[in-house]
């Protein structure tokens, strides 16, 4: 062969060695992007793009890519693939093995929902196994059909989270086979459980079947002892994953917007209805039908496990719900300027109008969201969580938040509360009102006396920074991790320093 025919040869093999690198490179760029845009949109794009399908929804040992970056917000999704070979230089990468499936069922209503929704992500990062998105409660007392994507931003939880745990919105499709045909453990993790139960107890469980399912998820972490990451991560996850839904933001901004049009106002979460008072056994200020319509319906709810309650030793430990009555000599008593709004956060007043009376005297300015927005709330009814929701959104935004009761909601406001700036929170010391109103109706004090007592009790109680009470083997009765996450808020030094 002629010195023509060897150059030719070496141009064409330079040509193939340079077509072969180009084309390399090009399947690696693509792959990088693939894995990018799977970490950040679902659940399903890795599998099917890469051909994976079969393999990765039944093999438990594969590495799983974390992608961490800035949180995802909804008007950058749509820039997200145009900007992801760019973004690749740019992102730290968590990888571990997948350990499993944990799908959760939520109990309660919402605000005891929230806090499980918050605890279960937050067992799954640390498990190393993938979450499905939980179930909401639709078998309680309040029957609201909801689902998770009916309240919350579902896309919003997954991708802002994403750096933290994988999420998904189902099952692989062949492990969803499996458990729609029965194959699929299910069982309630033991209350106020650190995070060694998780490792020792449920971690080798959901190994052994691939996907667990924890029924009850109140309470299931403890308020204390944990590690400051799993106390931030729960932080993270209330405050900012949970997002509600566009519509039901939208609908909390319009009532906010007609209140503060008319100058302060205050939220009281007036938990004096029909099924609190069944619950509690309070039964102060009803007649003996009334009564005995809330005994009769508290033993009609299994679950309500107390059925025989004495209603006054109770209301004299400061056990129930303080009464519109009480509430409003309260408000007089802390100086509530009468003409101020007061926004009621709560489902329908048991006694209605005639309960009210004394409340909607004293203040005349007493609203409600459905007085607010009467039309605008059709798609909400029947929905008990979605308007929980919406009250939810008032509360954080009142000059002034008082719940007249120590449930769930009460307590996830009032943590969120500090959290947004440590927002005046009144936390009443219901045994000592009790003791007082009757002290005063009685005669036995006066109307100075008794406002002086309330101001001087409660100025103590109003939000301020402070760290949580915790009492060892009681955590029923320490403050509870929602009410004051103390590891997550801006404390001065004299409290960040014990």
């Amino acid at each position: 062969m002629g010195a023509g025919g060897k150059a030719g040869k070496a141009r064409r093999a330079a040509r193939v060695s340079l077509w072969v690198a180009r084309a390399s490179t090009t399947v690696l760029l693509w792959t990088c992007v693939v894995v990018l845009l799977a970490a950040a949109f679902g659940e399903h794009l890795a599998p099917s793009v890469l051909g994976l399908g079969g393999v990765w929804s039944g093999c438990l040992a594969q590495t799983l890519v974390i992608v961490q970056r800035p949180l995802l917000l909804p008007a950058d999704r749509e820039r997200v693939a145009a900007t992801a070979t760019a973004a690749a230089a740019a992102v730290a990468l968590r990888i571990y093995k997948n350990n499993g499936y944990l799908m959760v069922s939520c109990n309660g209503g919402l605000n005891q929902m929230r806090a499980a929704i918050c605890d279960m992500v937050t067992v799954a990062r640390y498990l190393n196994v993938t979450l499905i998105v939980p179930e909401l409660d639709k078998t309680s007392f309040w029957a609201d059909p909801s689902e998770f994507r009916d309240i919350f931003d579902v896309d919003y939880f997954i991708a802002s989270l994403r750096d933290e745990v994988r999420i998904l919105k189902e099952l692989p499709p062949r492990l969803k086979k499996r458990v729609e045909q029965g194959y699929l453990r299910s069982m309630p993790p033991v209350s106020w459980s650190d995070i060694s139960y998780y490792h020792n107890q449920i971690l080798p469980m959901i190994k052994k079947y691939k996907v667990l399912h924890l029924n009850k998820t109140d309470a299931r972490l403890a308020n204390n002892g944990l590690p400051m990451e799993i106390q931030k991560l729960r932080c993270r996850v209330n405050f900012d994953a949970l997002r509600f839904t566009p519509e039901i933001e939208e609908l909390g901004r319009r009532v906010v917007q007609i209140l503060r049009q008319n100058g302060p106002f205050v939220v009281l979460h007036l938990r004096y209805e029909m099924d609190m008072l069944a619950f509690s056994g309070c039964t102060h200020g009803c007649s003996n039908e009334e009564a005995e319509e809330l005994t009769r319906m508290r033993y009609a709810y299994p679950w309500w496990k107390e059925k025989v309650i004495d209603s006054k030793a109770k209301r004299k430990d400061g056990l129930c719900p303080l009464t519109p009555e009480e509430i409003a000599m309260v408000l007089k008593a802390l100086d509530i300027d009468r003409h101020y709004q007061i926004y009621i956060a709560a489902g329908e007043i048991y006694g209605g109008q005639r309960r009210m009376a004394a409340l909607t005297s004293a203040y005349p300015n007493v609203v409600r969201k459905e007085t607010l927005l009467p039309s605008g709330l059709r798609f909400f009814q029947n929905h008990s969580s979605q308007m929980a929701a919406l009250d939810y959104m008032v509360s954080l935004e009142s000059d002034v938040f008082i719940p007249t009761y120590d449930g769930n909601m009460a307590k996830v406001v009032e943590g969120h509360r500090r959290y947004l700036g440590f927002k005046k929170t009144v936390l009443l010391d219901r045994k000592l009102i009790v003791e007082l109103v009757d002290e005063y109706k009685n005669g036995t004090l006066s109307w100075t006396d008794f406002s002086s007592s309330v101001k001087a009790s409660h100025t103590s109680r109003m939000g301020a920074p402070s760290r949580r009470q915790v009492i060892p083997d009681k955590p029923k009765e320490e403050d509870y991790f929602y009410a004051n996450p103390h590891e997550c808020l801006h404390q001065p030094d004299e409290l960040s320093a014990l």
